[in-house]
C-alpha cells in the first residue's frame, strides 16, 4: 500500500548471481497469420545467446561431472555462431579458456562478441571437398585437440547428450500453453528438434513435428550446393537428427527467409535472423492451412542483434538478391526427397536419414 493509500502490484524481480542464471524461462509470443489464425512464438533469442546457451551450460556440466573436462581445460568446439556463443558463456562461467572455429561466413558481429567474450576465433580458409565448411572445421577442431592434451570438445555435431538440454524448454511450453498440436523447429545439427519434441511429446501426446531446412543441405538427401545461410542446414549428416520423429520437412531458400524476418520485425517485433525467418514462414504457412483450433509453436532460435551485417543489411542483401524474389504463398510438394530437388521453399512428407538408406549424395 502507498502514502495515498493505493495498493501497489506487485514487483517480481530476476536476480541472477551469473549470466547462467539468465539462460531459460523465456517468453512466447502470438504470432498473426491471418483473419483468427496465428502460431505461437517461444523466444529463445531471450536467452543471453540463444537458444543454444541451454545445450553449452548442459554439455560443459556433464562433462565436468564425468571428469571429461578438467578445471581450467580448453573448450574446443566448431561453430557458425549460436552455440558458439552459449559456449563463451559456458566456459566464461566455469573458468575454461575457449577456442572457436568458424569459416569466413561467420557473421562479423559474432567474431566480435567471441572475442569480447575471451573466446579464441580460428577461421579456416578453404572448404572439404566433400563435407563443405562444416567438414573443415572439424578437421581444424581435431588438430587443435591434437596439440593441447586435455581439450574437451563437445562435438554438437554427435553429441548425444545435447538433446537432454532442451527438456526444460518444452516442459515451459507445456507450462505456459497447455496442449501442443505441431511444433516447428529448425535442423541444423538436430539437437534442439530432438530434445524439444521428446519431451513435449509426454506432456502433448501426437504432437507432429515439422522441421526446416536450407535449400542445398544435405540433411534430409537432398544433393550439397553452396549455402548462404547460417545456423540451419549442413553439409555434413549429424547423427543428432531424429529422423523418424519428423512429419514433413520443409527447405527453405534464403531469400524467403530474409524477406520473412524483414515482415516479422515490421509487423510483431519479434524477429530474428536466417533461422527464424525460416521457421516463421512455414508456421504461418501451417497456420493458414491447418483448422484454427490448431495449437502451433515455432521455436525462435535468436534474435535480431547478431543479424545488423546480413539480414537487416540493405547492401548486403542486395549483393546477394536477396530482396529480387516475392515470397511464395506456400511450397511446392516434393514426394521423392532423393529423386527431386528442393530449389525454391518445398515441403515433403517422406522423410529419409540418407545414411541409413545410403543414398548420400
Amino acid at each position: 500500500m502507498s502514502e495515498t493509500g493505493i495498493a501497489m502490484p506487485t514487483v517480481h524481480s530476476r536476480v541472477h548471481r551469473s549470466a547462467a542464471g539468465m539462460v531459460g524461462d523465456t517468453p512466447v509470443l502470438r504470432i498473426a497469420a491471418g483473419p483468427d489464425r496465428g502460431y505461437w512464438a517461444k523466444l529463445e533469442g531471450e536467452n543471453p545467446g540463444g537458444i543454444k546457451d541451454r545445450a553449452a551450460l548442459h554439455l560443459v556440466r556433464a562433462a565436468r561431472q564425468r571428469g571429461l573436462l578438467a578445471p581450467g581445460a580448453p573448450i574446443v568446439e566448431s561453430s557458425s555462431g549460436t552455440f558458439g556463443l552459449g559456449l563463451a558463456l559456458a566456459a566464461g562461467d566455469h573458468g575454461h579458456p575457449l577456442w572457436i572455429v568458424a569459416d569466413p561466413g561467420l557473421e562479423p558481429s559474432v567474431r566480435r562478441l567471441l572475442a569480447a567474450y575471451g573466446a579464441i576465433v580460428d577461421i579456416v580458409t578453404a572448404p572439404d571437398p566433400r563435407g563443405g565448411w562444416q567438414e573443415a572445421r572439424r578437421r581444424r577442431v581435431a588438430e587443435i585437440l591434437a596439440d593441447r592434451p586435455g581439450a574437451w570438445c563437445p562435438d554438437q555435431y554427435h553429441n548425444p547428450d545435447i538433446t537432454g538440454a532442451y527438456a526444460p524448454l518444452a516442459r515451459e511450453l507445456a507450462a505456459q500453453l497447455g496442449r501442443v498440436d505441431v511444433l516447428v523447429c529448425a535442423v541444423g545439427t538436430g539437437g534442439h528438434s530432438a530434445g524439444i519434441h521428446r519431451e513435449l511429446s509426454r506432456h502433448s501426446p501426437g504432437v507432429r513435428l515439422v522441421g526446416v531446412d536450407a535449400c542445398g543441405s544435405t540433411i534430409f538427401g537432398q544433393p550439397a550446393r553452396r549455402r548462404l545461410m547460417r545456423g540451419l542446414g549442413s553439409s555434413i549428416h549429424p547423427r543428432n537428427v531424429a529422423y523418424p520423429r519428423f512429419s514433413e520437412i520443409h527447405w527453405v531458400p534464403a531469400s524467403a527467409a530474409v524477406r520473412t524476418s524483414r515482415a516479422l520485425a515490421r509487423s510483431s517485433f519479434g524477429s530474428g535472423g536466417w533461422s527464424v525467418g525460416a521457421v516463421a514462414l512455414v508456421a504461418d504457412w501451417l497456420a493458414r492451412t491447418h483448422p484454427r483450433e490448431t495449437s502451433i509453436v515455432a521455436a525462435f532460435p535468436d534474435g535480431v542483434h547478431r543479424y545488423a551485417d546480413t539480414v537487416f543489411n540493405d547492401d548486403y542483401c542486395r549483393a546477394h538478391g536477396l530482396l529480387d524474389q516475392p515470397v511464395p504463398e506456400g511450397p511446392v510438394t516434393l514426394t521423392d526427397p532423393l529423386a527431386e530437388e528442393a530449389v525454391a521453399w518445398s515441403r515433403c512428407a517422406t522423410v529419409v536419414d540418407p545414411v541409413a538408406k545410403g543414398a548420400g549424395r
